[in-house]
């Protein structure tokens, strides 16, 4: 497919903020058919989102979440556990670490379900979204000023805090249609044993 006729190329870029997470930008465009825009977005290093996969008692299954107060927001938000990249950090390995840091599971296998692109008006922000399952559970060591609680719900339960607009944030609503996929049989996971 020809997408030329859609294609912004950028004519100049000033730094508007580097700060310890955030670098902004405001680039001036040339659009498609001549015309010049500006365009303001936010580089981000990336991250990754784990769905964290947990046999119960009865046989059935349940999923690793967290609660944590969000500040732009004002609010305590139910997530699947997740975390940015550090420079030059494997994402696998990145994945392992959150999850270890933030729940203190460790996963024996994982599975790459795929990426997504949260905010693609304004950052170039990218989520790996990944699957862990052979869950067994170790010690937290969650970062400096980093406060959340850990918790499980059954697929079903989380489908309802869905619905009933108790889970709202973008990564965990797509991680939610991941696992309704996955666990239909819709979508194939390939699971590989944790290095």
């Amino acid at each position: 497919m020809d997408d030329r006729h859609l294609i912004e190329t950028q004519q100049s870029s000033a730094e508007l903020l580097k700060g310890r997470f955030l670098h902004a930008f405001r680039d001036t465009v040339r659009l498609p058919d001549g015309s010049s825009a500006v365009r303001e977005y936010v580089k981000h290093p990336g991250a990754v989102m784990i769905i964290p996969l947990l046999p119960d008692a009865q046989g059935g299954l349940r999923v690793v979440l967290e609660r944590q107060y969000r500040y732009p927001v004002q609010q305590v938000m139910i997530e699947f556990p997740a975390g940015k990249l550090d420079p030059g950090e494997d994402i696998l390995a990145c994945a392992q670490r959150e999850l270890q840091e933030e729940t203190g599971y460790r996963a024996a296998e994982w599975a790459r379900a795929g990426v997504l692109h949260p905010v693609i008006s304004y950052s170039t922000e990218f989520i790996e979204v990944w699957f862990a399952r052979g869950l067994t559970q170790g010690e937290r060591q969650l970062d400096e000023g980093e406060f959340l609680d850990v918790y499980t719900a059954t697929p079903a339960e989380l489908l309802q805090q869905c619905r009933e607009g108790q889970v709202t944030d973008a990564k965990t609503l797509t991680g939610v249609l991941w696992l309704q996929n996955v666990l239909s049989g819709a979508w194939s996971l390939d699971w590989r044993p944790a290095v």
